[in-house]
């Protein structure tokens, strides 16, 4: 088994009740190019490497159906096939060839919680292409969760992520350099917080959000700098309710980082980033946040 087996978080599925809406805003608004039509589902790229990093499936409302991870070898793919059933996950699809157009090898399973988690090895890369301005490929998805410390443990002790630092209402898991991959928030009820989607740079984070405001899209939080990872970041609900993220300058971390807990990450009254410019998040993003689910 490798250092991590679980390498990178690679896509995420969403089913939306306007899927030509959804495509337009993510295609011509977000800045994702749409690469491949299957199965019922669009398919949307970033300019990195990865394939995809969106796929859009039509619905009856706006859910999360799927976050999709890279694993970093065949042997480890077989090996968390095993692990997350043993560990009470259901098996949706066995180990086999993807049915994608990214191809590859992969399983899907249904974590406790209610999260649909596929795990993929040896799916398609294309050549990156970074353009100023547009997403090059996820930084993390952030879910919300009624049991922060007990999914935190499945995603350690099941799939090998690291917990990189804990706030008064979250968990930060990584499975590589990235300070994280994966957010756990606390909620009431389980369902998906945001996605957030890694732009090159500060300035294309800027100049990305001007795209989507003069689109017709409010920013929802930021413009700011985070605490726990210390990235910049834009938060925006998007024409179905999801909220998407546009972030950058996450921090790289490695096994020398000291893990903080909550009485580290405190702000002064009033303040909610560390430059202490952003304003408050909006009611709309707060409402979002806690309203998509995940598909049963």
């Amino acid at each position: 088994m490798s250092d991590f087996p679980v390498t990178s978080l690679r896509s995420v599925e969403l089913s939306t009740p306007d899927i030509a809406g959804s495509v337009d805003f993510y295609n011509r608004v977000w800045g994702l190019d749409v690469v491949a039509e299957a199965g019922g589902k669009v398919f949307l790229a970033a300019t990195g490497d990865d394939f995809h990093v969106l796929e859009l499936k039509a619905g009856e409302r706006s859910e999360l159906r799927k976050i999709s991870f890279r694993v970093g070898s065949s042997s480890d793919l077989q090996m968390l096939a095993g692990r997350t059933v043993a560990a009470g996950c259901t098996a949706l699809r066995e180990l086999g060839e993807a049915d994608a157009p990214s191809g590859g090898h992969r399983f899907v399973v249904r974590e406790p919680q209610g999260s649909v988690l596929e795990f993929v090895h040896g799916d398609i890369r294309k050549q990156a292409k970074l353009v100023a301005n547009r997403p090059c490929r996820l930084a993390h998805v952030n879910v919300n969760s009624n049991d922060v410390e007990g999914l935190s443990s499945f995603y350690q002790s099941v799939l090998g992520f690291r917990l990189t630092d804990r706030s008064k209402m979250m968990a930060f898991l990584r499975c590589n350099d990235d300070h994280h991959a994966v957010v756990l928030a606390e909620a009431a009820a389980n369902g998906l917080n945001h996605i957030a989607f890694l732009m090159p740079d500060l300035e294309s984070v800027m100049r990305g959000s001007g795209r989507v405001v003069d689109a017709g899209t409010p920013i929802g939080w930021g413009i700011g700098r985070h605490g726990p990872g210390d990235n910049v970041f834009a938060y925006f609900v998007d024409p179905m309710g999801v909220v998407v993220e546009y972030t950058a300058e996450v921090l790289q971390v490695d096994d020398g980082y000291k893990v903080k807990g909550p009485s580290e990450w405190t702000w002064p009254p009033g303040r909610t980033d560390h430059w202490g410019i952003a304003a408050p998040k909006s009611e709309a993003c707060k409402k979002a946040q806690l309203t998509i689910g995940f598909a049963k």
